[in-house]
Protein backbone atom coordinates (compact mmCIF):
# COMPACT_ATOMS: atom_id res chain seq x y z
CA UNK A 1 0.00 0.00 0.00
CA UNK A 2 1.23 3.50 -0.89
CA UNK A 3 0.23 6.60 1.10
CA UNK A 4 1.14 10.13 0.10
CA UNK A 5 1.13 12.90 2.72
CA UNK A 6 1.15 16.30 1.05
CA UNK A 7 1.45 19.95 2.04
CA UNK A 8 2.48 19.46 5.67
CA UNK A 9 5.37 20.79 7.71
CA UNK A 10 7.74 17.95 8.57
CA UNK A 11 8.99 18.28 12.15
CA UNK A 12 12.21 16.51 13.09
CA UNK A 13 14.55 16.94 16.02
CA UNK A 14 17.01 18.42 13.52
CA UNK A 15 14.63 21.04 12.15
CA UNK A 16 11.52 21.86 10.12
CA UNK A 17 11.02 21.16 6.42
CA UNK A 18 8.14 21.71 4.02
CA UNK A 19 7.92 18.48 2.03
CA UNK A 20 5.71 15.53 1.13
CA UNK A 21 6.14 11.93 2.32
CA UNK A 22 5.45 8.78 0.34
CA UNK A 23 5.14 5.48 2.18
CA UNK A 24 5.25 2.04 0.59
CA UNK A 25 5.17 -1.46 2.03
CA UNK A 26 5.30 -0.18 5.59
CA UNK A 27 8.34 2.06 5.13
CA UNK A 28 9.02 5.66 4.18
CA UNK A 29 9.92 5.54 0.48
CA UNK A 30 10.46 9.22 -0.35
CA UNK A 31 10.56 12.63 1.28
CA UNK A 32 10.70 15.58 -1.10
CA UNK A 33 8.81 18.74 -2.04
CA UNK A 34 5.75 18.44 -4.30
CA UNK A 35 5.68 14.67 -4.77
CA UNK A 36 3.11 13.55 -7.34
CA UNK A 37 3.56 9.77 -7.32
CA UNK A 38 0.56 7.50 -7.56
CA UNK A 39 -0.78 6.45 -4.17
CA UNK A 40 -3.62 4.37 -2.77
CA UNK A 41 -4.35 7.08 -0.21
CA UNK A 42 -3.57 10.80 -0.36
CA UNK A 43 -3.61 12.82 2.87
CA UNK A 44 -3.74 16.59 2.62
CA UNK A 45 -1.78 17.87 5.63
CA UNK A 46 -2.18 21.56 4.79
CA UNK A 47 -1.79 23.62 7.95
CA UNK A 48 -0.66 20.56 9.92
CA UNK A 49 2.56 19.32 11.48
CA UNK A 50 3.94 15.92 10.50
CA UNK A 51 5.90 14.00 13.12
CA UNK A 52 7.43 10.56 13.42
CA UNK A 53 5.06 8.38 15.45
CA UNK A 54 5.23 9.26 19.13
CA UNK A 55 6.79 6.79 21.59
CA UNK A 56 5.53 6.52 25.16
CA UNK A 57 8.37 5.22 27.33
CA UNK A 58 6.25 4.42 30.39
CA UNK A 59 2.86 2.67 30.47
CA UNK A 60 1.20 0.13 32.75
CA UNK A 61 -1.53 -1.78 30.91
CA UNK A 62 -3.27 -4.77 32.49
CA UNK A 63 -1.25 -4.50 35.70
CA UNK A 64 -2.49 -6.62 38.61
CA UNK A 65 -1.86 -4.92 41.95
CA UNK A 66 -3.31 -7.79 43.93
CA UNK A 67 -6.23 -5.73 45.27
CA UNK A 68 -7.31 -4.61 41.80
CA UNK A 69 -6.25 -4.58 38.13
CA UNK A 70 -5.73 -1.44 36.08
CA UNK A 71 -8.80 -0.24 34.20
CA UNK A 72 -6.97 -0.29 30.85
CA UNK A 73 -5.69 -3.45 29.26
CA UNK A 74 -3.74 -3.49 26.00
CA UNK A 75 -6.97 -3.39 23.98
CA UNK A 76 -8.30 -0.13 25.41
CA UNK A 77 -4.95 1.37 26.36
CA UNK A 78 -3.37 0.89 22.95
CA UNK A 79 -6.42 2.37 21.17
CA UNK A 80 -6.20 5.43 23.42
CA UNK A 81 -2.48 5.68 22.70
CA UNK A 82 -3.00 5.41 18.95
CA UNK A 83 -5.66 8.09 18.68
CA UNK A 84 -3.35 10.42 20.60
CA UNK A 85 -0.54 9.85 18.11
CA UNK A 86 1.47 7.31 20.09
CA UNK A 87 2.45 4.54 17.70
CA UNK A 88 4.69 2.66 20.16
CA UNK A 89 4.38 2.10 23.90
CA UNK A 90 6.99 0.58 26.16
CA UNK A 91 5.09 -1.25 28.88
CA UNK A 92 6.41 -2.94 32.03
CA UNK A 93 6.40 -6.73 32.12
CA UNK A 94 6.43 -7.36 35.85
CA UNK A 95 8.47 -10.22 37.30
CA UNK A 96 6.89 -11.25 40.58
CA UNK A 97 9.07 -12.77 43.27
CA UNK A 98 9.50 -16.47 42.75
CA UNK A 99 8.89 -16.21 39.00
CA UNK A 100 11.36 -15.60 36.19
CA UNK A 101 11.82 -12.74 33.79
CA UNK A 102 10.92 -15.18 31.03
CA UNK A 103 7.61 -15.90 32.80
CA UNK A 104 6.87 -12.17 32.89
CA UNK A 105 7.84 -11.64 29.27
CA UNK A 106 5.72 -14.56 28.08
CA UNK A 107 2.72 -13.29 30.05
CA UNK A 108 3.01 -9.75 28.69
CA UNK A 109 3.28 -11.04 25.14
CA UNK A 110 -0.07 -12.77 25.70
CA UNK A 111 -1.59 -9.63 27.24
CA UNK A 112 -0.49 -7.51 24.27
CA UNK A 113 -1.93 -9.68 21.49
CA UNK A 114 -4.23 -7.63 19.30
CA UNK A 115 -2.87 -4.27 20.47
CA UNK A 116 -3.69 -1.32 18.25
CA UNK A 117 -0.28 0.34 18.53
CA UNK A 118 3.20 -1.14 18.51
CA UNK A 119 4.64 -2.24 21.83
CA UNK A 120 7.87 -3.20 23.50
CA UNK A 121 8.64 -4.20 27.05
CA UNK A 122 10.83 -3.18 29.94
CA UNK A 123 11.28 -5.92 32.55
CA UNK A 124 10.19 -4.70 35.99
CA UNK A 125 12.14 -6.93 38.36
CA UNK A 126 11.22 -7.54 41.98
CA UNK A 127 14.45 -9.26 42.98
CA UNK A 128 18.05 -9.52 41.87
CA UNK A 129 20.13 -12.66 42.25
CA UNK A 130 22.25 -15.03 40.18
CA UNK A 131 19.17 -16.54 38.53
CA UNK A 132 17.87 -13.16 37.32
CA UNK A 133 21.32 -12.11 36.13
CA UNK A 134 21.63 -15.37 34.18
CA UNK A 135 18.47 -14.49 32.25
CA UNK A 136 19.87 -11.26 30.83
CA UNK A 137 21.35 -12.72 27.61
CA UNK A 138 18.03 -14.39 26.79
CA UNK A 139 16.14 -11.14 27.37
CA UNK A 140 18.49 -9.28 25.04
CA UNK A 141 18.10 -11.94 22.35
CA UNK A 142 14.34 -11.48 22.61
CA UNK A 143 14.56 -7.73 22.10
CA UNK A 144 14.20 -6.53 25.70
CA UNK A 145 17.10 -4.25 26.59
CA UNK A 146 15.81 -2.28 29.57
CA UNK A 147 14.84 -3.11 33.13
CA UNK A 148 13.12 -1.26 35.94
CA UNK A 149 13.76 -1.48 39.66
CA UNK A 150 11.90 0.05 42.59
CA UNK A 151 13.24 1.59 45.78
CA UNK A 152 9.66 1.38 47.11
CA UNK A 153 6.71 -1.00 47.61
CA UNK A 154 7.01 -4.16 49.68
CA UNK A 155 6.33 -6.49 46.74
CA UNK A 156 8.84 -4.83 44.39
CA UNK A 157 11.52 -3.12 46.49
CA UNK A 158 15.14 -3.98 45.69
CA UNK A 159 17.87 -2.89 48.11
CA UNK A 160 20.74 -0.61 47.19
CA UNK A 161 23.34 -3.37 47.04
CA UNK A 162 21.23 -5.34 44.58
CA UNK A 163 20.58 -2.23 42.46
CA UNK A 164 24.34 -1.60 42.35
CA UNK A 165 25.04 -5.19 41.30
CA UNK A 166 22.25 -5.16 38.73
CA UNK A 167 23.54 -1.91 37.21
CA UNK A 168 26.97 -3.46 36.67
CA UNK A 169 25.66 -6.73 35.28
CA UNK A 170 23.01 -5.14 33.05
CA UNK A 171 25.48 -2.65 31.58
CA UNK A 172 27.70 -5.54 30.52
CA UNK A 173 24.83 -6.75 28.32
CA UNK A 174 23.82 -3.36 26.96
CA UNK A 175 20.74 -3.14 29.19
CA UNK A 176 19.60 0.16 30.66
CA UNK A 177 18.05 0.16 34.13
CA UNK A 178 15.42 2.66 35.19
CA UNK A 179 14.67 3.22 38.86
CA UNK A 180 11.66 4.55 40.79
CA UNK A 181 13.55 6.81 43.18
CA UNK A 182 12.09 7.45 46.63
CA UNK A 183 13.33 6.89 50.17
CA UNK A 184 10.93 4.16 51.25
CA UNK A 185 11.76 4.15 54.95
CA UNK A 186 11.23 7.89 55.14
CA UNK A 187 7.91 7.88 53.28
CA UNK A 188 6.66 5.01 55.45
CA UNK A 189 7.58 6.92 58.61
CA UNK A 190 5.84 10.06 57.38
CA UNK A 191 2.80 8.03 56.32
CA UNK A 192 2.57 6.50 59.79
CA UNK A 193 2.79 9.98 61.38
CA UNK A 194 0.02 11.35 59.18
CA UNK A 195 -2.29 8.39 59.77
CA UNK A 196 -1.68 8.53 63.54
CA UNK A 197 -2.71 12.20 63.48
CA UNK A 198 -5.92 11.32 61.62
CA UNK A 199 -4.80 12.72 58.27
CA UNK A 200 -6.30 10.09 55.98
CA UNK A 201 -7.57 12.12 53.01
CA UNK A 202 -5.83 12.42 49.62
CA UNK A 203 -4.51 15.81 50.79
CA UNK A 204 -2.04 13.89 52.97
CA UNK A 205 -0.60 11.99 50.00
CA UNK A 206 1.90 14.70 48.89
CA UNK A 207 2.79 15.33 52.56
CA UNK A 208 3.86 11.70 52.89
CA UNK A 209 6.19 11.98 49.89
CA UNK A 210 7.65 15.51 49.90
CA UNK A 211 10.31 16.60 47.44
CA UNK A 212 13.15 15.45 49.67
CA UNK A 213 11.88 11.86 49.52
CA UNK A 214 12.43 11.81 45.76
CA UNK A 215 15.59 13.91 45.80
CA UNK A 216 17.31 11.62 48.31
CA UNK A 217 16.42 8.60 46.18
CA UNK A 218 17.75 10.25 43.03
CA UNK A 219 20.99 11.27 44.77
CA UNK A 220 21.48 7.76 46.09
CA UNK A 221 20.90 6.26 42.65
CA UNK A 222 23.40 8.66 41.09
CA UNK A 223 26.13 7.44 43.43
CA UNK A 224 25.18 3.79 42.92
CA UNK A 225 25.44 4.28 39.13
CA UNK A 226 28.75 6.11 39.52
CA UNK A 227 30.22 3.26 41.53
CA UNK A 228 28.84 0.71 39.06
CA UNK A 229 30.20 2.78 36.14
CA UNK A 230 26.85 2.33 34.39
CA UNK A 231 24.27 4.56 32.71
CA UNK A 232 20.96 4.84 34.53
CA UNK A 233 17.47 6.09 33.80
CA UNK A 234 15.43 8.10 36.33
CA UNK A 235 11.76 7.39 35.72
CA UNK A 236 8.95 9.96 36.25
CA UNK A 237 11.12 12.76 37.67
CA UNK A 238 8.84 15.25 39.45
CA UNK A 239 10.87 17.69 41.57
CA UNK A 240 13.31 20.55 41.18
CA UNK A 241 15.50 18.95 43.86
CA UNK A 242 15.59 15.59 42.10
CA UNK A 243 16.55 17.38 38.89
CA UNK A 244 19.41 19.12 40.70
CA UNK A 245 20.78 15.79 41.94
CA UNK A 246 20.76 14.38 38.40
CA UNK A 247 22.41 17.54 37.06
CA UNK A 248 25.19 17.16 39.64
CA UNK A 249 25.77 13.61 38.44
CA UNK A 250 25.94 14.75 34.83
CA UNK A 251 28.45 17.42 35.86
CA UNK A 252 30.59 14.58 37.23
CA UNK A 253 30.47 12.99 33.77
CA UNK A 254 27.79 10.37 34.40
CA UNK A 255 25.45 9.11 31.69
CA UNK A 256 21.96 9.86 33.02
CA UNK A 257 18.63 9.47 31.20
CA UNK A 258 15.85 11.66 32.61
CA UNK A 259 12.15 11.06 32.08
CA UNK A 260 9.26 13.18 33.31
CA UNK A 261 5.50 13.01 32.73
CA UNK A 262 2.81 15.48 31.61
CA UNK A 263 1.20 15.58 35.06
CA UNK A 264 4.39 17.10 36.47
CA UNK A 265 4.31 19.83 33.82
CA UNK A 266 0.76 21.11 34.24
CA UNK A 267 -0.88 19.94 37.51
CA UNK A 268 -0.14 21.07 41.06
CA UNK A 269 -0.76 19.56 44.47
CA UNK A 270 -3.69 21.87 45.20
CA UNK A 271 -5.74 19.34 43.25
CA UNK A 272 -5.65 17.12 46.34
CA UNK A 273 -8.24 19.48 47.83
CA UNK A 274 -10.72 18.72 45.03
CA UNK A 275 -13.85 16.67 45.68
CA UNK A 276 -12.52 13.95 43.37
CA UNK A 277 -8.97 14.19 44.72
CA UNK A 278 -8.50 10.41 44.77
CA UNK A 279 -7.99 10.43 41.01
CA UNK A 280 -4.81 12.50 41.53
CA UNK A 281 -3.24 9.98 43.90
CA UNK A 282 -0.21 8.78 41.99
CA UNK A 283 3.42 8.36 42.90
CA UNK A 284 5.31 10.58 42.75
CA UNK A 285 2.51 12.96 43.76
CA UNK A 286 1.70 16.24 42.06
CA UNK A 287 4.08 19.02 43.07
CA UNK A 288 4.31 22.82 43.26
CA UNK A 289 4.41 25.53 40.59
CA UNK A 290 8.14 25.96 41.18
CA UNK A 291 8.73 22.29 40.35
CA UNK A 292 6.75 22.66 37.12
CA UNK A 293 8.84 25.72 36.24
CA UNK A 294 12.10 23.86 36.94
CA UNK A 295 11.12 20.89 34.79
CA UNK A 296 9.88 23.04 31.91
CA UNK A 297 13.11 25.02 32.04
CA UNK A 298 15.11 21.78 31.96
CA UNK A 299 13.10 20.64 28.94
CA UNK A 300 13.87 23.92 27.22
CA UNK A 301 17.59 23.42 27.91
CA UNK A 302 17.46 19.86 26.60
CA UNK A 303 18.26 18.32 29.99
CA UNK A 304 15.19 16.07 30.15
CA UNK A 305 15.33 13.34 27.54
CA UNK A 306 11.85 11.84 27.29
CA UNK A 307 8.28 12.32 28.45
CA UNK A 308 6.36 9.15 29.30
CA UNK A 309 2.89 9.09 30.78
CA UNK A 310 3.18 6.51 33.59
CA UNK A 311 -0.34 5.60 32.41
CA UNK A 312 -1.80 3.45 35.19
CA UNK A 313 -5.56 3.97 35.15
CA UNK A 314 -8.22 3.17 37.75
CA UNK A 315 -11.92 3.94 37.87
CA UNK A 316 -13.29 6.07 40.68
CA UNK A 317 -14.81 2.91 42.18
CA UNK A 318 -11.36 1.32 42.20
CA UNK A 319 -9.87 4.44 43.76
CA UNK A 320 -12.56 4.28 46.47
CA UNK A 321 -11.36 0.90 47.76
CA UNK A 322 -8.64 2.73 49.67
CA UNK A 323 -9.68 3.37 53.27
CA UNK A 324 -7.04 6.13 53.52
CA UNK A 325 -4.66 7.91 51.16
CA UNK A 326 -1.99 5.23 51.54
CA UNK A 327 -4.37 2.51 50.32
CA UNK A 328 -5.73 4.29 47.22
CA UNK A 329 -4.47 2.57 44.04
CA UNK A 330 -1.77 4.81 42.62
CA UNK A 331 -1.97 6.10 39.07
CA UNK A 332 -3.94 7.96 36.46
CA UNK A 333 -4.95 7.84 32.80
CA UNK A 334 -2.92 9.86 30.32
CA UNK A 335 -1.64 7.88 27.35
CA UNK A 336 -4.07 9.55 24.92
CA UNK A 337 -3.36 13.13 25.96
CA UNK A 338 0.44 13.32 26.12
CA UNK A 339 1.16 15.01 22.76
CA UNK A 340 -1.58 17.62 23.09
CA UNK A 341 -0.44 18.48 26.62
CA UNK A 342 3.21 18.77 25.59
CA UNK A 343 2.20 20.95 22.66
CA UNK A 344 -0.05 23.16 24.81
CA UNK A 345 2.14 23.56 27.91
CA UNK A 346 5.45 23.25 26.09
CA UNK A 347 5.40 24.58 22.53
CA UNK A 348 2.51 27.04 22.70
CA UNK A 349 3.68 28.29 26.09
CA UNK A 350 7.09 29.08 24.61
CA UNK A 351 8.87 26.46 26.73
CA UNK A 352 10.10 24.34 23.83
CA UNK A 353 10.37 24.41 20.05
CA UNK A 354 8.63 22.08 17.63
CA UNK A 355 11.92 20.25 16.93
CA UNK A 356 12.32 19.78 20.68
CA UNK A 357 8.80 18.32 20.81
CA UNK A 358 9.82 15.85 18.07
CA UNK A 359 12.91 14.90 20.05
CA UNK A 360 11.12 14.56 23.38
CA UNK A 361 8.18 12.53 22.05
CA UNK A 362 9.87 10.43 19.36
CA UNK A 363 13.54 10.52 18.43
CA UNK A 364 15.15 10.56 21.87
CA UNK A 365 13.13 7.54 23.00
CA UNK A 366 14.04 5.65 19.83
CA UNK A 367 17.73 6.38 20.35
CA UNK A 368 17.81 5.69 24.09
CA UNK A 369 15.77 2.49 23.96
CA UNK A 370 17.30 0.82 20.90
CA UNK A 371 14.72 1.51 18.16
CA UNK A 372 16.59 4.07 16.05
CA UNK A 373 16.68 4.56 13.05
CA UNK A 374 13.68 2.35 12.28
CA UNK A 375 11.48 4.37 14.60
CA UNK A 376 11.40 7.88 15.97
CA UNK A 377 12.53 9.67 12.80
CA UNK A 378 11.15 10.70 9.42
CA UNK A 379 13.68 9.53 6.86
CA UNK A 380 13.81 7.19 3.89
CA UNK A 381 13.77 3.56 4.99
CA UNK A 382 12.34 4.20 8.45
CA UNK A 383 9.12 2.52 9.52
CA UNK A 384 6.04 4.37 8.28
CA UNK A 385 4.76 5.33 11.74
CA UNK A 386 3.64 8.90 11.15
CA UNK A 387 1.46 11.47 12.92
CA UNK A 388 -0.39 14.37 11.31
CA UNK A 389 -0.96 16.88 14.10
CA UNK A 390 -3.36 19.82 13.83
CA UNK A 391 -1.74 22.73 15.72
CA UNK A 392 -4.91 24.81 15.71
CA UNK A 393 -7.58 22.59 17.19
CA UNK A 394 -8.65 23.94 20.59
CA UNK A 395 -10.66 21.42 22.58
CA UNK A 396 -11.40 20.38 26.13
CA UNK A 397 -9.89 17.16 27.47
CA UNK A 398 -12.44 14.86 29.10
CA UNK A 399 -12.68 11.23 30.07
CA UNK A 400 -16.00 11.20 28.22
CA UNK A 401 -14.27 11.68 24.88
CA UNK A 402 -11.05 9.79 25.66
CA UNK A 403 -10.80 6.14 24.66
CA UNK A 404 -9.38 5.15 28.05
CA UNK A 405 -11.50 2.58 29.86
CA UNK A 406 -11.73 4.95 32.79
CA UNK A 407 -14.42 7.25 34.19
CA UNK A 408 -11.99 10.01 35.14
CA UNK A 409 -9.02 11.95 33.85
CA UNK A 410 -6.48 13.98 35.82
CA UNK A 411 -6.59 16.42 32.89
CA UNK A 412 -10.37 16.88 32.95
CA UNK A 413 -11.36 20.32 31.71
CA UNK A 414 -7.93 21.37 30.44
CA UNK A 415 -8.20 23.26 27.15
CA UNK A 416 -5.64 21.81 24.78
CA UNK A 417 -4.63 23.88 21.75
CA UNK A 418 -3.67 21.17 19.26
CA UNK A 419 -4.65 17.58 18.52
CA UNK A 420 -3.57 14.51 16.59
CA UNK A 421 -5.63 14.25 13.40
CA UNK A 422 -4.29 11.28 11.40
CA UNK A 423 -2.01 8.37 12.27
CA UNK A 424 -0.23 5.97 9.95
CA UNK A 425 0.93 2.78 11.65
CA UNK A 426 3.29 0.54 9.74
CA UNK A 427 2.17 2.02 6.44
CA UNK A 428 -1.57 1.68 7.14
CA UNK A 429 -3.85 4.63 7.84
CA UNK A 430 -5.10 3.72 11.31
CA UNK A 431 -6.58 7.04 12.48
CA UNK A 432 -8.41 9.35 10.10
CA UNK A 433 -9.72 12.74 11.21
CA UNK A 434 -9.60 11.71 14.86
CA UNK A 435 -11.30 8.34 14.43
CA UNK A 436 -9.67 4.90 14.73
CA UNK A 437 -10.38 3.15 11.43
CA UNK A 438 -7.94 0.23 11.74
CA UNK A 439 -7.51 -1.40 15.14
CA UNK A 440 -5.40 -4.36 16.20
CA UNK A 441 -2.41 -3.66 13.93
CA UNK A 442 0.23 -3.29 16.65
CA UNK A 443 3.41 -5.34 16.51
CA UNK A 444 6.10 -6.20 19.02
CA UNK A 445 9.18 -3.98 18.72
CA UNK A 446 12.39 -5.99 19.03
CA UNK A 447 14.93 -3.56 20.50
CA UNK A 448 18.70 -3.50 20.50
CA UNK A 449 21.10 -1.64 22.76
CA UNK A 450 20.34 2.04 23.12
CA UNK A 451 22.80 4.83 22.42
CA UNK A 452 23.99 4.87 26.03
CA UNK A 453 25.96 1.75 25.09
CA UNK A 454 27.02 2.63 21.54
Amino acid sequence: MRILIQNGQIIRASGIETADILTENGRIAQIAPRLSERADEVIDASGCLVFAGFIDTHTHFDLDLGVTVTADNFDTGSCAALIGGTTTVLDFATQDRGSTMQDALDLWHKKARGASCNYGFHLAVSEWNEARAAELPAMVRQGVTSLKMYMVYDAMRVDDGKIYTALKQAAAHGCLIGVHCENYDLLQARTAELLAAGNISPAAHPLSRPNAVEAEGVARLMYLAQLADAPVWVVHLSTAEGLQEAERARARGQNIVLETCPQYLCLTDDRYLDADAAKFVMSPPLRKEEDIAALLSALQRGEIDVIGTDHCSFSMAQKAIGSNFSKIPNGGAGVQNRAELVYTFGVRAGKMSLPQMAAILSENAARIFGMYPQKGVLQKGADADIVVFDPDCPHEISWRTNLHNCDNSPYEGIRALGKTRDVILGGTLAVRRGEVIAAGLGRFVHRGAGESFL
